[in-house]
């Protein structure tokens, strides 16, 4: 049986911010030890978050969940201005880390300042978005839309590709390597992969 939207939406951003806050603890790491790996690491988690987050789990917010708050509850409205607007940044913002990590990779520690400032601020911008989704939006959504609005819901996220990393059971195979490649990759404690 295909999990709620809701609980789809829950799932994803658990996901999301188990993803970020290992993305912080492996930039305490030094890469010297294992360059290849850590940045091979971080490209995978970088790539996992525009792969998911930016491509498959904001759309559905922005096209479907948002425009049916805003119809229930007009006066938040520019919150939900707000969090649109962090989602068209949110792309490109992610593609800036990914193109300073390779600075960092290919030019040497000189780059590793700028990518962990701008690492920082990405990581409390995108949590800072889902906690204002999760206590602003997500409980009008509970208590004033539609039985018509929540099936409407469930079946757009039930065709959703499940995120590799928030569970579900319909996950696309062809993301179960960037799952390994996380998990398995990442240091433990961060991962399951060799310390």
């Amino acid at each position: 049986m295909p999990r709620p939207a809701l609980q789809v939406i829950r799932d994803e951003h658990a996901a999301v911010s188990a993803v970020l806050r290992s993305l912080l603890q492996m930039m305490e790491r030094d890469p010297d030890e294992q360059p290849e790996r850590f940045f091979d690491v971080l490209r995978a988690m970088l790539f996992y978050i525009d792969e998911f987050p930016e491509r498959r789990h904001h759309p559905k917010e922005s096209d479907l969940l948002f425009p049916k708050i805003a119809r229930v509850a007009p006066e938040l409205m520019g919150v939900i201005e707000q969090l649109e607007a962090d989602h068209v940044s949110g792309e490109c913002r992610v593609r800036e880390l990914q193109h300073l990590l390779l600075a960092w990779e290919l030019l040497g520690d000189s780059r590793r300042a700028a990518f962990q400032d701008a690492a920082r601020k990405y990581v409390e911008f995108y949590l800072t978005h889902m906690r204002t989704e999760e206590t602003e939006l997500l409980p009008v959504a509970q208590k004033h839309l539609t039985e018509s609005d929540w099936a409407q819901l469930n079946a757009a996220f039930a065709t959703h590709v499940d995120d590799p990393l928030a569970g579900g059971g319909d996950r696309d195979p062809v993301y179960d390597r960037l799952f390994t490649r996380i998990v398995m990759r990442t240091p433990a404690p961060i991962g399951v992969g060799p310390g």
